[in-house]
């Protein structure tokens, strides 16, 4: 980070906070943030603070988000980042366009023929190579739990994976000291598995959301999507890919995921509520 940039951020910090509130309840709504330290909750809500400043927010068709709807989105875009400095706010990502429902998007495929094919599909999130991210908002408000579901993380999963030389292929840069062949072996282990499942079975109750199927570089966020909202799952069933992302973001949701569920079986003391998502 060069120093203007530091100096900039630092500035900006002085100037602007999350208010103690506003962040407890973004914390109650998204429960897969239970189990963070201390110094990565801190850590998280400042670089919320920066991401929202640096990043542009489009909102479409009369969408309107407030502080904490935003801050929902900030959140879990940065979760995948709290140990890895160099992608700090995510360099390659300019704006964020956000629908108020499932958008369609114009597909085109070239066949092994030549042949091309167009259509059009309804999405709810996409990640453009332009630098931008596109979203759906009921996508976002469904993700944040235990569920194996996160939009956000995944659709921000393929900008990590641009990262490498700008290609989106399940090949994300590598820390020194994780051997390529290792990471590859794993990944693609686990996506020649489940391909078997669907080939076998087109109807297969499959482990991870089918979709992974489709390429590599989905099941590479997909596998994100899981790591971080359902490691207990991936952990169990991949351990080899969980240990791969567990190197990759040096993280260990499945820790989180014990303190969260520890602390939901806690007695509710006499005149509180339990806790409830807003």
């Amino acid at each position: 980070m060069g120093f203007w940039r530091a100096w900039r951020e630092r500035r900006l910090l002085e100037r602007v906070a999350i208010a103690d509130e506003l962040w407890a309840r973004l914390r109650q709504r998204l429960p897969i943030l239970d189990g963070l330290s201390a110094a990565e909750d801190t850590w998280l809500r400042e670089h919320c603070v920066l991401f929202l400043a640096e990043k542009r927010l489009t909102l479409l068709q009369g969408l309107e988000l407030d502080d904490g709807d935003r801050l929902l989105l900030a959140a879990q875009a940065l979760l995948p980042l709290l140990h890895l400095p160099e992608a700090a706010l995510y360099p390659n990502v300019r704006e964020i366009v956000v629908y108020p429902d499932a958008f369609v998007s114009p597909q085109r495929h070239r066949d092994e023929g030549g042949l091309e094919h167009e259509w059009d599909e309804e999405r709810d999130g996409e990640a453009w190579d332009r630098g931008q991210v596109v979203l759906a908002w009921p996508g976002i408000q469904a993700s944040g739990g235990w569920e194996a579901y996160n939009l956000v993380i995944h659709e921000f999963a393929h900008l990590l994976d641009l990262l490498a030389g700008g290609l989106c292929n399940g090949q994300p840069p590598l820390h020194e000291g994780m051997p390529q062949a290792a990471w590859t072996g794993a990944l693609q282990g686990a996506y020649d598995d489940l391909n078997r499942q669907l080939d076998a079975d087109p109807d297969a109750q499959t482990v991870l959301d089918p979709y992974a199927a489709e390429s590599p570089e989905e099941f590479f966020a997909v596998a994100c999507e899981y790591f971080f909202s359902a490691p207990d799952l991936l952990g169990e069933h991949y351990p080899a890919v969980y240990g791969q992302l567990q190197q990759l973001f040096r993280q260990d949701p499945r820790s989180r995921l014990a303190a969260s569920l520890a602390s939901m079986q806690q007695p509710t003391p006499p005149g509180s509520e339990a806790r409830t998502p807003i």
